[in-house]
């Protein structure tokens, strides 16, 4: 498979072509240090055989933001080295961190903005991004990544919504790209040209007025022409569009750019994929072979794979799916595709970063910090002896299934599977962690086929419980005419 071919990014040998990108955990302290349960989340990664592990979001200057990581100053550098160490410990994967700069923003919805910043900030930005890129070379990360993406500083002057008249001006892409040209440029004079400098950046704004492809292709070329090792993408997640909530800071996930960053499960697989696609075309054709990392709801190796095979991405982005089964890598290498524990888009952990709690997954069992170890070879869930039991009601445009419980201790959940007027292929629509579900997506005149799998912390299935076929009658378009009413003919 191509997925698991190897790939060399500036001498940085991947094992394969599966990354997470940065997601926010928020289990750092206050402090911004790196502590065990950071190192226990990334190591994990690393079991899994993920070929690019991206370190989360990580401060470059010294304002408080919450639990985030920090390499503003020499002090955190040791705690990173460790993180690093475990990680090169537990398997080949490759580290970097994410370095970011954000603005100033308060409880009262007041946040600042790039055109309040001057020269004398700019620069600042600027140096302090060489020196964290610096640190991160010195505690043994393989490459750093530049966050250029979503609400964050680096992004608000590529954005279609900079404001700013000077030479950073919004009015021309050249002037949008001028901060993020003095930042590479500066981070390469402090670590050099033999050590990898990937950036992620959105593909699409995905806000009114906001960029979208045509832009984002000639952002990436300027990438590539600046020597950037690696391109991943990413879509919304800005400000402009955010919903306030009376006494909390903004959060910039909260709009339709939220929801296009991190796609719920009511939208369709892959809904980015022809965004990577069309900038990796644009950028080769220019003579360039970035790699460039397409995201957003992947979780079939199948659908990653044809990615990669038809040229539509050099890398395969996976945050939520890897934070709910971190072995995805090692059971598709290992022939165990089946045992997946597959993110069903959910978005808890997205809740719990607003919420400022520690993120975890919906799939893993309750009150677990980490997802739990793969335990190859032993036992699968199975059905009671009097089987699985499904069955259905229809109930006000609704089908309502319940099912016996699966036998074992491990049982943390069911994953529901449907077909629609006979075709072949099911599709899984749900997990549950109860014996029930409630399909409210479906359509009077259809006939709809269910079954129902158990799964276990590792992601391991029972066999499919009995199937069941529901034929969904047609409603009632007659009005209900009044007491006294005449009905005329």
């Amino acid at each position: 498979m191509k997925l698991l071919e190897p790939l060399d990014v500036n001498g940085m040998r991947l094992p394969n072509r599966v990354i997470v990108p940065a997601m926010v955990t928020r289990l750092s302290g206050e402090d911004g240090y790196v502590n065990g349960d950071i190192i226990d989340r990334y190591a994990r990664y690393a079991e899994g055989h993920v070929g690019l592990i991206v370190v989360e979001a990580t401060a470059i200057h010294r304002s408080k933001s919450g639990p985030l990581l920090r390499l503003s100053e020499d002090a955190f550098v040791p705690g990173h080295r460790e993180l690093v160490k475990r990680v090169h410990d537990a398997s080949d994967s490759k580290v970097v961190p994410q370095i970011i700069h954000f603005m100033k923003i308060a409880r009262s919805g007041w946040r600042q903005t790039i055109e309040m910043l001057d020269q004398a900030d700019i620069d600042a930005i600027i140096a302090d991004f060489g020196t964290a890129a610096a640190r991160a070379r010195e505690a043994g990360y393989d490459g750093v990544e530049l966050h250029s993406a979503h609400a964050y500083t680096l992004s608000s002057f590529l954005s279609r919504h900079n404001k700013r008249r000077d030479a950073y001006t919004g009015k021309t892409l050249e002037g949008r790209l001028k901060m993020f040209g003095q930042v590479m440029t500066e981070v390469r004079r402090q670590v050099g040209h033999d050590w990898p400098v990937g950036v992620r950046f959105l593909a699409e704004e995905a806000i009114k007025d906001g960029y979208a492809l045509p832009d984002s292709k000639r952002i990436a070329l300027r990438m590539a022409q600046m020597g950037a090792d690696y391109i991943s993408l990413s879509v919304g997640g800005k400000f402009e569009d955010a919903v306030p909530k009376p006494g909390h800071p903004v959060y910039p996930y909260t709009g339709y750019s939220g929801d296009r960053c991190m796609p719920g499960a009511w939208y369709p697989d892959l809904p980015h994929a022809h965004l990577a696609a069309g900038i990796k075309q644009y950028i080769n054709a220019k003579g360039y072979d970035v790699p460039v990392v397409s995201i957003g709801k992947i979780n079939d190796p199948r659908e990653a794979e044809t990615l990669l095979r038809e040229g539509k991405a050099d890398l395969i982005g996976m945050a939520r799916q890897l934070l709910a089964d971190p072995d995805w890598p090692r059971k598709v290498a290992e022939g165990r595709p089946d045992e997946i524990l597959h993110c069903i888009y959910c978005n808890v952990c997205k809740q719990l970063d607003e919420n400022f709690k520690k993120v975890t997954c919906f799939l893993w069992p309750k009150n677990n910090l980490q997802a739990p170890a793969d335990l190859a070879g032993t036992a699968h869930p199975t059905w009671p002896a009097a089987g699985a039991g499904l069955g259905a009601d229809i109930i006000d445009g609704q089908i309502k299934l319940t099912w016996n419980r699966a036998d074992g201790d491990g049982i943390i959940g069911y994953d529901v599977y449907r077909a629609e007027d006979g075709e072949p292929e099911t599709d899984c629509i749900e997990a549950v962690k109860s014996a029930k579900y409630t399909d409210r997506l479906v359509l009077g005149g259809l006939t709809y086929r269910y079954y129902v799998r158990a799964f276990d912390a590792q992601g391991r299935a029972s066999p499919p419980s009995n199937g069941i076929t529901v034929e969904m009658p047609m409603p009632d378009f007659e009005p209900s005419l009044p007491d006294g009413a005449i009905e005329h003919a």
